[in-house]
């Protein structure tokens, strides 16, 4: 039986008297290209935080790779990558000696490191930048870099938080190739973003949270399946776009989507 690359059990997360994630349960198998959506403060970054260990869960379980997962875990979070909320880059370095240092947390050989930093800093097109501080970056560059970061030790897990937002078009073509590749050789990549039309082309299963809870699950073509047949007059047959589905699965009614404002003709 394969293992799962990711599974959570009543996975729950409260800070005082707000629950920010309840009772949230799911698999992700391994190989998958796992879509995790959710309206803003839904608990999607919540979730990720849990799930790389930057934020202890209050109560329910994490396995990653099939064994426990916890903050502690280090020897799991060496097989796993993280492109978080915010990117949380060193800006007083410059891009190759804030790879080569990622690597070395890694554990990776200097050898090595010194090699991937020169491939990655071509293939993410900033090997004319090598000289320039993070901190005067753009925003696509930064996450072109935090990407690479999260590469550089070859992950068996990659966590990705919003990786598109701020990056132009050829650049996004460029990493939605490199991710499918990752897939193609036998990683797991989980992926939150708000635009549904790349998760839609990526992703071939979706998980979706709603004010703290999962509310749907399962591969693109079942949950397509599965509002189809759960709203009256739909044809069964209608080919439902992921953006359908989530506005669906999440209550947005008449009221969210006819709304005006008064003073604009």
């Amino acid at each position: 039986m394969e293992i799962p690359a990711i599974q959570t059990r009543g996975l729950t997360r409260t800070f005082g008297e707000l629950t920010a994630v309840q009772d949230v349960t799911f698999t992700v198998s391994s190989g998958q290209f796992f879509g995790f959506l959710g309206p803003n403060g839904a608990g999607k970054s919540t979730t990720i935080k849990m799930l790389t260990g930057l934020l202890e869960p209050t109560a329910g379980s994490i396995e990653i790779l099939g064994k426990p997962f916890s903050a502690s875990a280090l020897d799991l979070k060496r097989q796993i990558g993280v492109v978080p909320e915010g990117m949380a880059l060193m800006g007083r370095l410059t891009a190759p000696e804030y790879l080569r240092f990622v690597g070395r947390m890694y554990g990776l050989e200097r050898e090595t490191v010194n090699r991937r930093t020169e491939e990655l800093l071509e293939f993410m097109q900033l090997a004319d930048e090598r000289r320039k501080l993070i901190t005067d970056f753009s925003h696509g560059m930064q996450k072109k870099l935090a990407l690479a970061a999260a590469v550089i030790h070859g992950p068996r897990v990659l966590f990705l938080d919003e990786p598109f937002e701020g990056v132009d078009a050829i650049a996004a073509g460029m990493l939605k190739t490199m991710l499918q590749g990752m897939i193609n050789r036998g990683a797991t990549i989980f992926l939150t973003s708000h635009v549904l039309e790349i998760v839609e082309r990526l992703c071939s299963h979706v998980a979706i949270i709603h004010q703290g809870r999962l509310v749907a699950n399962g591969s693109i073509e079942e949950l397509r399946a599965g509002v189809a047949s759960a709203v009256p007059g739909m044809d069964s047959e209608q080919r439902l776009t992921l953006e359908e589905i989530f506005l669906s699965v999440v209550g947005a009614g008449p009221q969210e989507t006819q709304q005006e404002l008064s003073w604009l003709i």
